[in-house]
């Protein structure tokens, strides 16, 4: 149960920072369509200046620009030329694959992938604290990126609820005629926030290719960027309500990779839909009672 858990709080990790960066895209009347390409962005970034550098922190760094970056061109697209945020999406997840595939072969000098093999990010257990029974090796022996998923979540908790800027933010996804009339600037509020949603779901890139897998291939996120778009819908736009959604699908994928080695008598392909049917499950069960921010999707 303890293996089963830590692996479910691992496979989580991703998803909680691309939600994250969800949020403040929704929060401040976009949505975050864009996340897998975001996520994807900045998988390559970290694992191509960490791969160069020979630095992890390298890495790390470049995952927010690399994320941000994909976030920058969807802002100045979506709330800039006020094209539909749907589109806008859906056009940078697609064109983050295919961008970052190129350039993977671009590396490689021959037009062939290549493949670029790194150390997983090893735990950092807690002095004292990762000692405790059961507990300790579940919550206080992580990699460096799950102990910064949480710290996350309490900044954003914070940031939203406790600050004048996530009023602002929150208030252009309700009523941005009334931050104009405040004297705020709506339409450079949904920039930054879209530019911030990218640079934090980069980070949730990062997880996967510096701290789960150690390398990248074409299209590692495999569709993580809408499971983290159906935790947000879900966790009603909540940084811990998200990330508790986040959880149930992490270990929804960990049970469907435990159950791959019983070899049940089932194809692998369904085995490998359940964390998309039980996502599509939740959000018909609870998505229906969520309220989207008012004014989400409509230009300035």
């Amino acid at each position: 149960m303890i293996d089963f858990l830590d692996a479910a709080i691992r496979i989580a990790t991703p998803l909680i920072f691309a939600a994250l960066g969800g949020i403040l895209s929704e929060r401040a009347g976009v949505f975050a369509v864009g996340l897998e390409g975001m996520m994807l962005a900045g998988a390559f970034a970290a694992t191509v200046a960490a791969w160069a550098s020979g630095s992890e922190l390298a890495g790390v760094g470049m995952a927010l620009v690399g994320g941000a970056a994909i976030g920058l061109a969807v802002a100045v697209v979506a709330v800039r030329w006020r094209a539909d945020n749907m589109v806008t999406g859906l056009t940078a997840n697609i064109v983050a694959l295919g961008l970052t595939s190129y350039l993977l072969r671009v590396l490689a000098g021959g037009g062939k992938p290549i493949a670029i093999h790194l150390p997983p990010l090893k735990a950092w257990p807690i002095p004292g604290l990762a000692d405790i029974p059961m507990l300790g090796p579940l919550l206080f022996s992580l990699p460096p990126l799950t102990y910064l998923a949480v710290l996350a979540c309490v900044a954003l908790t914070l940031f939203l609820g406790r600050t004048q800027a996530g009023l602002t933010l929150r208030a252009t996804g309700e009523n941005p005629e009334a931050v104009f009339a405040s004297g705020g600037d709506p339409a450079r509020v949904r920039l930054l926030a879209v530019i911030a949603c990218g640079a934090v779901a980069g980070l949730g890139g990062a997880v996967l290719s510096l701290q789960q897998i150690g390398t990248f291939t074409d299209g590692m996120t495999g569709g993580r960027g809408y499971l983290a778009l159906a935790s947000l819908i879900v966790g009603r736009w909540t940084p811990w309500g998200a990330a508790a959604a986040c959880l149930v699908f992490g270990a929804a994928e960990a049970f469907e990779l435990r159950l791959q080695g019983f070899g049940v008598p089932v194809s692998s392909y369904v085995v490998q839909m359940a964390p998309y049917l039980i996502a599509l499950a939740v959000l018909a069960g609870l998505g229906r009672s969520s309220s989207l921010p008012a004014a989400i999707g409509k230009p300035l």
